[in-house]
């Protein structure tokens, strides 16, 4: 400070400036100096202060959103291979052959001169004739004993059953009972070492754009992967409309030999069993879809424990509602399951349900149609008390039986 008063001082002795003007100068530079200091003291910590209060904040929301990533590796470009790593092993080809026995077109023509003649015919023409039919499909590992779960139009009926591991080594299995109506069906091999198996998650929680992956063997392509997303749920009238459906729709690529390959979330857990294909060519049209986890499970506890499935029976005949029946009802949106019918032997007569109720909700958990209340329905144990929620004459009642 002194430095710039004495160089002051010989400027007005130079330039002879008055005094007045040399205190004015002075007072100037003293406020520039006040003015720095508080810059430097207050407005630069404070700013600093804010910057790192920012980053405070956006790292917490990074790691959040890090914690709630639905997978466990790293990023997308390596969960496939994660995937593939952890499930080929669990993934099994299957061969099937099938023997049947059809009538002979020429049996009846056995004794007509013109066509041993002209044609050629043996003396001893058989009635039937014997037929192989060979097929292919995928099947998943499903507990260390070798129980396989597969597709019942893949393994049903078959005659002989040959299944490759993924390391090659083959084995011959056995039907421990099939389900026609989820496709659904457990064969088992006898293998004298550990098995790796697959573990199968909720498929209530599936979301739709969730990415996902198909394992299996199409063409006969052994252990092809491909990837892709769920592209819808709760699809129905797919394939029998007499079966309990309520699909996973995917984009990833499905072709025929994938049936009964596992669809898998990008932790490695089954979500659905591939079994179907909408395709006008025969291959991939990039609409496929899977039977949900949750419904697999059922279906093959039932098949390992009884052989067969047995199912829950209330006695009504669902149907699904239409707008404008909705409108008629009074609800406002067409959701639940309209009773056509209420049979009066059965239990949901003697519990009290009537012709023309709509039930919205089974469980507590809520009922989108028809198909959705038959497979609750079917998916509850027999003897179990159950609650319904329906809608009858404009208001909610509870129904317990």
């Amino acid at each position: 400070m002194k430095k710039e008063v004495s160089m002051l001082n010989r400027l007005l002795i130079s330039q002879r400036i008055p005094a007045c003007l040399l205190k004015i100068m002075m007072a100037v530079l003293l406020l520039a100096f006040a003015f720095a200091w508080m810059f430097t003291a207050c407005v630069q910590p404070r700013a600093q202060s804010i910057k790192a209060s920012d980053t405070t904040e956006l790292s917490q929301a990074g790691s959040q959103r890090v914690n709630q990533r639905p997978f466990t590796s790293p990023d997308l470009s390596t969960a496939i291979e994660h995937v593939a790593d952890k499930a080929i092993p669990a993934v099994v080809h299957i061969i099937v052959k099938e023997h049947q026995e059809m009538a002979n077109p020429l049996y009846a023509y056995k004794d007509n001169p013109f066509f041993r003649r002209f044609f050629g015919l043996p003396k001893d023409v058989p009635k039937k004739l014997q037929r192989e039919l060979v097929g292919i499909g995928t099947g998943v590992i499903i507990d260390g004993e070798g129980h396989i779960l597969s597709n019942y139009h893949v393994v049903g009926g078959a005659t002989q059953i040959e299944v490759t591991l993924s390391d090659g080594t083959q084995y011959p299995a056995t039907v421990v009972g099939v389900d026609p109506k989820t496709d659904l069906g457990v064969i088992k091999i006898n293998a004298e070492k550990p098995l790796p198996f697959l573990i199968f998650t909720n498929s209530d929680k599936a979301k739709v754009g969730q990415w996902v992956v198909a394992i299996g063997h199409p063409r006969g392509l052994d252990q092809t992967v491909t990837q892709g997303i769920i592209s819808a749920k709760h699809r129905t009238g797919i394939t029998n409309l007499g079966g309990y459906q309520d699909f996973l729709q995917t984009d990833a690529a499905i072709n025929p030999g994938n049936s009964g390959g596992p669809l898998l979330t990008l932790d490695g857990q089954v979500i659905g069993i591939n079994s179907v294909i909408a395709s006008q060519s025969g291959g991939f049209e990039g609409i496929g879809f899977a039977i949900p986890s949750n419904m697999a499970t059922h279906v093959a506890k039932a098949l390992i424990n009884h052989g067969k499935v047995e199912r829950g029976w209330i006695g009504v005949s669902p149907q699904d509602l239409t707008a404008d029946l909705a409108k008629s009802f009074g609800l406002a949106v067409p959701k639940g399951a309209l009773l056509a019918e209420v049979q009066k032997s059965g239990p949901g007569h003697e519990a009290g349900l009537k012709k023309g109720d709509i039930i919205i909700a089974f469980q507590n958990r809520p009922i989108a149609d028809a198909s959705a209340f038959r497979n609750e329905v079917a998916n509850s144990p027999i003897g179990q008390q159950v609650k319904l929620g329906i809608w009858r004459d404009a208001r909610n009642l509870l129904i317990f039986f």
